[in-house]
């Protein structure tokens, strides 16, 4: 324990380098433990507090880089990637998508603070088509807040920190064990968050070539597009959808009889937004409601029709 608080203190603008890129690049590493303590160190005089944020700051930029560029090379498929990888629950799609529509890339100013946004967000800038440079001034400012408060919080509670320190160095390999076990526990509590929203998200699906079935035998369907307007954007939707955007404000305006046919679908991995709309129907008393295996995405790699909208269409 104590080589490695020592290679801390040698090698803290390093330190900060690693792990701040490797967070931003999706791995579940936190990066303000680091920053905290690099930035008690930086009190005592042993780092420059300006040297630090700039090798945080940078860091940021190089791995936000990263996946603003492949999200301007690959669009949609990189945000199902990120989903895929990381720890967070698979709606983190759809959240993004609707605060990044609302904001637009000033949402970068505070993206590193809400867990699972960060990588998404900036890989949905390049999606979208966001200059580089306006999204390297609104990343930059974002990176410089959130790193600034880490090292500010290592400043202001130096004391604290460095009464721990000592604890830890006193400890021994039983500090480096506790260490171990805390990261260790941190990514159990990831996995199992990720696990109870798969076991929510279990139920009934139905299959592109069933739905086409359903709809041939002209038994009454009612089809739910619940993709937001950035993820809809250029593309087509299944024939005679409805488009829900907003399921939260829309929920009560769905005025039909409770036995028709639901099939809802969306575009994000495992059908979560498909999935959790589909659960609140069914809630709401509709008794045939199924999310579309595979999403959009499953219907045009089956080779079928798409419809190309000239305006919304609206349920009644």
């Amino acid at each position: 324990m104590n080589q490695i608080i020592s290679w801390l203190e040698q090698y803290g603008l390093a330190a900060v380098f690693l792990n701040i890129g490797l967070e931003q690049l999706g791995l579940p590493i936190p990066a303000y433990p680091v920053l905290i303590l690099t930035g008690a160190l930086s009190f005592n005089g042993q780092y420059s507090a300006g040297g630090l944020l700039f090798t945080a700051v940078f860091a940021c930029l190089i791995a936000d880089s990263i996946w603003y560029w492949a999200g301007h090379r690959y669009g949609s498929r990189v945000l199902k990637t990120l989903c895929r990888i990381s720890l967070s629950p698979d709606s983190c799609v759809r959240q993004t998508e609707s605060i990044f529509t609302r904001w637009g890339v000033k949402s970068l100013v505070l993206a590193k603070f809400i867990p699972g946004f960060a990588s998404l967000a900036t890989a949905l800038a390049g999606r979208t088509g966001v200059p580089f440079g306006r999204f390297l001034l609104f990343d930059a400012i974002g990176a410089a807040l959130y790193s600034g408060v880490g090292l500010a919080i290592g400043m202001v509670f130096h004391d604290a920190v460095a009464d721990v320190l000592a604890i830890f160095e006193q400890m021994g390999r039983i500090g480096l064990m506790v260490l171990l076990a805390a990261f260790a526990l941190f990514l159990a509590h990831k996995w199992w968050q990720r696990q109870r929203f798969y076991r929510q998200l279990r139920m009934a699906r139905i299959s592109p070539e069933e739905l086409v079935k359903l709809t041939q035998a002209k038994q009454p369907t009612v089809i739910l597009d619940v993709r937001t307007e950035l993820a809809r954007a250029g593309g087509g939707i299944i024939p005679g959808a409805l488009l829900w955007s907003d399921p939260d404000r829309k929920m009560a305006t769905l005025d039909l009889p409770h036995d028709v046919a639901v099939v809802v679908y969306c575009a994000c991995p495992n059908d979560a937004s498909a999935a959790q709309v589909a659960r609140r129907l069914m809630a709401a008393g509709f008794r045939n409601v199924r999310p579309l295996h595979g999403g959009i995405d499953a219907w045009e790699a089956a080779g079928l029709a798409l419809e190309y909208p000239a305006y919304p269409a609206q349920p009644a």
